[in-house]
């Protein structure tokens, strides 16, 4: 069988195909072939046309295209053990992120409660804060959505009142500036952002009070 594939070899190479080529085509290592074949003299025809091929931009595509998915696999793996780390939240971690979340994101002038953000990740870690850690009644929940009013305001409404489990009756009227430099945008935001409102003055004191006893231990 190898003695079969390094004639192959042999006669691929004198028909001016590269190293890459033959161990592809005949399903073995680069290694091999390279040994198999170098005593086989090419004519600099067919030199220049290897090198011509190592060089085109079909050749450099395909470079490119192998080298992102590589760096595309590191980073998932990279991810993806990361991601697996994290375990079950229990109650405990759950206040510490939702407090600093809100302290990083959340409304800290109006002595209310309202947190502002178009990932529909932080909306739904902060409607379990409100909910398990904060215990907020269900009825003094309010939603509010800015959006440009080139989109879908009321598809809109209707995702954020799914994803914050907030009934569309306890929404505040959209917003929808119109707004010239929103024109021909990239609808990076399909829904706009959405305002957790909690209808609530001594919530908004107690969590700036967690907010400062976290930063009193560091």
């Amino acid at each position: 069988m190898k003695k079969n594939e390094k004639l192959k070899a042999v006669e691929l190479r004198k028909a001016g195909h590269s190293i890459k080529y033959i161990s592809r085509e005949l399903e073995v290592a680069k290694s091999s072939v390279s040994l198999w074949v170098r005593s086989v003299e090419i004519s600099f025809d067919k030199q220049v046309r290897l090198k011509s091929n190592s060089h085109s931009s079909e050749t450099i595509e395909k470079r490119r295209a192998s080298r992102l998915e590589n760096e595309l696999a590191k980073r998932n793996a990279v991810i993806n053990e990361a991601k697996n780390s994290v375990k079950n939240i229990d109650i405990h971690a759950l206040k510490l992120i939702g407090v600093m979340l809100y302290w990083a994101e959340g409304g800290k002038t109006q002595r209310l409660v309202r947190f502002s953000n178009g990932d529909p990740e932080m909306i739904k870690i902060m409607m379990a804060f409100f909910r398990q850690v904060c215990i907020v009644p269900e009825a003094k929940f309010r939603g509010y959505i800015h959006i440009h009013p080139h989109l879908d305001y009321k598809k809109a409404e209707q995702y954020w009142s799914e994803l914050s489990g907030i009934p569309l009756n306890q929404f505040f009227k959209t917003y929808r500036k119109k707004n010239i430099s929103s024109q021909n945008l990239k609808n990076s935001l399909p829904y706009g952002v959405f305002d957790i409102y909690v209808m609530d003055t001594k919530l908004f004191y107690k969590i700036i009070g967690w907010s400062q006893g976290i930063f009193k231990n560091y």
